[in-house]
């Protein structure tokens, strides 16, 4: 076991060269047969989120559901891959990423067909939550793939590949809400799930062909089922309260603790935990990490959601229009990732992401209906700042922090944690619009995600360990 000073420094030992090998003879360098299929998997998650944010106003026309209602689609999701994440995840440390990943691309297809034909908004909830399992595979595989190859090959840090998987996320954030705007024009909001089917097809083939076999379980790499059942159910009945916070919902928090209690008790008393909660508690730097995450996302998806529901609702831009105003936002993103994503430093990434946070939250403050379109954009750019530098920071900053032996465990928790943020964010918008998208509830969304943009900056100052990410490739 690797000390938490080499995991921060990235000097963790080379991995025995066997079974998880890419290939019988592969290249010298990274393996960049690799990217393209990492790439397109890692994608179904925010293509499919991105897209959602312009349909949620037809969707519930169409179902005669309110915002309150239409959340379930964003938080449906979102539930499924908080508690999908981090198992499949420590199923890709056992299996290697071949078996997880094809299995969960190919539910993404069968999800993406469900969604289209869905007769009730239930149904189409149903969808999402297998769409959230689905995509829960790709990036943990796609971690675990970066780690191999790294120690394979003697690279320090795979900063290049780690930038473009981020680049391709915010490419994907700049196509998706536009594509789905454009989808709904042409042929309703059913064609923004029937896009999974290409997509699903195009991974399962990539991923059969290009993806490393990798033997069965050892003793040492037994899964512990009882632990993830009992994570499980933490997790969901915890959120389910996050969805739905109230008095009467109290007996879901209960049930959280109980179910943690539980978790913490088999956890800390078998050999081969689901989570080595020892080794976790005793990783400060990856525990901030993790703080940071939730916090950004908390803010970042409600901006996504509540600033595109008020662009169609008070604001009355068209979905399609919503989604050209939110384009220099994803634009800023990518420019912003594809400067700084060479560079494996991630103090300074996180601290002006943080600032530019603030500054973008405070600015919603002074929307009303009337707003000119420049002043939207001008916003959507700042906004665009933090989510090009602090998505991929926190990713390196995990990189460096996690014990290699349970890279897919750990990458499927920086998930779960984002996933988190985004329930938040989506209780927060039902909370906010429970009379429609109105500016009102904009404003106070805005003052909320100020609060939360601060406790962010609060979190990276007092986080001394982040001066240390990357001087080793410098």
């Amino acid at each position: 076991m690797t000390t938490l000073v080499e995991r921060v420094r990235g000097r963790a030992p080379r991995a025995s060269a066997d079974s998880d090998s890419v290939s019988s003879s592969p290249p010298a360098g990274f393996d960049r047969r690799l990217i393209v299929p990492m790439i397109l998997g890692s994608i179904l998650n925010p293509v499919n989120s991105s897209m959602l944010a312009v349909a949620l106003i037809p969707i519930g026309r169409a179902f005669g559901a309110a915002p309150s209602q239409t959340a379930w689609l964003v938080s449906g999701l979102y539930l499924a891959t908080a508690v999908g994440q981090p198992v499949i995840g420590r199923l890709v440390d056992a299996f290697g990423p071949r078996p997880l990943y094809l299995g969960g691309t190919a539910l993404v297809g069968v999800a993406g067909a469900l969604g289209v034909w869905a007769p009730t908004l239930g149904v189409l909830i149903v969808s999402r939550v297998l769409l959230g399992f689905g995509t829960s595979a790709a990036y943990p595989a796609s971690m675990w793939l970066l780690r191999s190859e790294a120690d394979r090959t003697g690279m320090k840090s795979p900063s290049g590949i780690l930038a473009a998987l981020s680049i391709s996320n915010q490419v994907i954030a700049v196509i998706g809400p536009t594509l789905g705007g454009l989808l709904i024009a042409a042929g309703g909001w059913h064609l923004i799930f029937a896009i999974n089917l290409p997509l699903s097809a195009a991974c399962l083939v990539l991923g059969t062909l290009r993806l490393p076999r990798r033997k069965g379980l050892t003793d040492a790499q037994r899964i512990d089922v009882v632990g993830i059942l009992l994570f499980a159910a933490m997790l969901t009945a915890f959120l389910l309260f996050v969805m739905n916070p109230g008095v009467d919902h109290l007996y879901l928090v209960a049930l959280a603790l109980i179910a943690a209690g539980a978790f913490t008790w088999r956890e800390l008393g078998t050999a081969q935990p689901f989570i080595d909660l020892r080794v976790l508690s005793g990783n400060t730097p990856l525990l901030a990490t993790y703080a940071r995450q939730v916090l950004t996302y908390t803010t970042s998806y409600s901006f996504l959601y509540g600033f595109t529901q008020w662009l169609e609702e008070g604001r009355s831009l068209s979905a399609s229009g919503a989604g050209v105003v939110l384009l220099p936002m994803s634009a800023t993103a990518i420019v912003v990732t594809a400067v700084t994503g060479r560079n494996a430093r991630v103090r300074a990434k996180l601290l002006v992401g943080s600032v530019a946070q603030i500054m973008g939250c405070a600015l919603l403050l002074t929307l009303g209906s009337g707003s000119a379109i420049w002043a939207i954009v001008l916003i959507g750019a700042v906004i665009g700042i933090p989510q090009g530098l602090i998505g991929l920071a926190n990713q390196n900053a995990l990189y460096a922090q996690a014990d290699p032996e349970r890279m897919g465990s750990s990458a499927g928790l920086l998930r779960t944690f984002m996933y988190l943020g985004a329930l938040l964010a989506s209780a927060a918008n039902a909370a906010f619009y429970r009379d429609g998208a109105t500016t009102g509830g904009l404003h106070q969304l805005a003052s909320l995600l100020v609060v939360v943009a601060v406790l962010f900056l609060v979190v990276t100052l007092l986080d001394r360990s982040l001066s240390r990410i990357g001087r080793e490739t410098e």
